[in-house]
C-alpha cells in the first residue's frame, strides 16, 4: 500500500520528516511508502495526488490557521473538494480535518475556549457502532490533541463521530465514502506529541507562562486507542 501525505509545513520545520513518520508507523507502512506532497506551493492537482497511491492522509500544521489570509489556503480547500469527487479513501488529522470541514460547506474559527494541547479524553457517540472505522473504540479513550482553531459549523453531509468535553467536534465521516478525518491526532503517540509540543516550545511558554507550561507536560500520557486508529483505516482501504 501507498498512501499520499498532503503537508502544509514549511521546508526548514523538521517536524515534516516526522510527521511522516509518524504516519508511516502508525499506518504500519514503512517510511517510502507515504510520500508527501507540498500544500503551500498551492498548484497541487487531484489527479496527481491520487496517482500511484491507494489513500490519502492529510496532516496537521504548527504555523498556519484556516483563517489565514494566503492564497494556498483557498487551494487547499478546492483540492480536497476534487479529491472527495474521486472517491479516494482520505483520513484528515487536525489541520486535515479543519480543512475538509470548510471544503463541505462548514465553518472553522480560532476558538480559545475549544484549544487543546496534550492528552484529552475522547467520547464516541453511541450510534457510531457501526462506523467501520470508529465502531472498534471504546465510548471513551484517550487521544493527543494539538490545536487553537476548531470547528464552529459542521458540514450538513457529514456525520459527527466524537466529541471532547471542551470541544464539540472531534471526528466525522462522509456517509457514502471511504473519507474520515478527527481533530485529534491519531498519528502522534504520547513521545510523539511531547516532540511537537517541544519544537513550539517557545511560543507556548510564551502564552502560558512556564508554570502552566510545565503543568501541561505533566497531563501527557499513553493514548493506545487512538494510536491503532490509522491501521483500521488501513484495514478498511485494504478491504476495498
Amino acid at each position: 500500500m501507498r498512501v499520499r501525505l498532503l503537508q502544509a509545513r514549511l521546508p526548514a520545520d523538521p517536524m515534516a520528516d516526522h510527521e511522516r513518520q509518524c504516519f508511516a508507523s502508525r499506518l504500519g507502512l514503512p517510511h517510502d511508502a507515504v510520500l508527501p506532497a507540498d500544500l503551500l506551493t498551492g498548484s497541487l492537482r487531484a489527479a496527481d495526488v491520487v496517482r500511484d497511491v491507494q489513500a490519502v492522509v492529510v496532516g496537521g500544521s504548527g504555523d498556519f490557521g484556516m483563517a489565514d489570509d494566503a492564497p494556498w489556503i483557498p487551494a487547499y480547500v478546492d483540492l480536497l473538494r476534487a479529491l472527495l469527487d474521486t472517491g479516494v479513501p482520505m483520513f484528515g488529522s487536525c489541520f486535515g480535518f479543519q480543512g475538509l470541514v470548510v471544503a463541505l460547506g462548514g465553518e472553522v474559527a480560532p476558538d480559545p475556549a475549544q484549544a487543546e494541547v496534550g492528552t484529552f479524553a475522547i467520547h464516541r457517540d453511541a450510534s457510531t457502532d457501526d462506523d467501520p472505522v470508529f465502531g472498534t473504540l471504546p465510548r471513551t479513550f484517550d487521544a493527543q490533541l494539538g490545536h487553537k482553531d476548531s470547528a464552529t459549523a459542521l458540514p450538513p453531509d457529514a456525520r459527527l463521530l466524537a466529541r471532547s468535553l471542551r470541544c464539540g467536534a472531534q471526528a466525522l465521516h462522509v456517509p457514502g465514502t471511504r473519507v474520515w478525518a478527527t481533530q485529534f491526532h491519531p498519528e502522534l503517540t504520547y513521545a510523539d506529541n511531547l516532540i511537537r509540543l517541544r519544537r513550539y516550545e517557545g511560543a507556548y511558554r510564551a502564552a502560558l507562562g512556564d508554570a502552566e507550561y510545565e503543568a501541561l507536560l505533566d497531563g501527557f500520557h499513553d493514548t493506545p486507542h487512538a494510536d491503532g486508529l490509522l491501521r483500521t483505516f488501513r484495514q478498511v482501504v485494504d478491504e476495498g
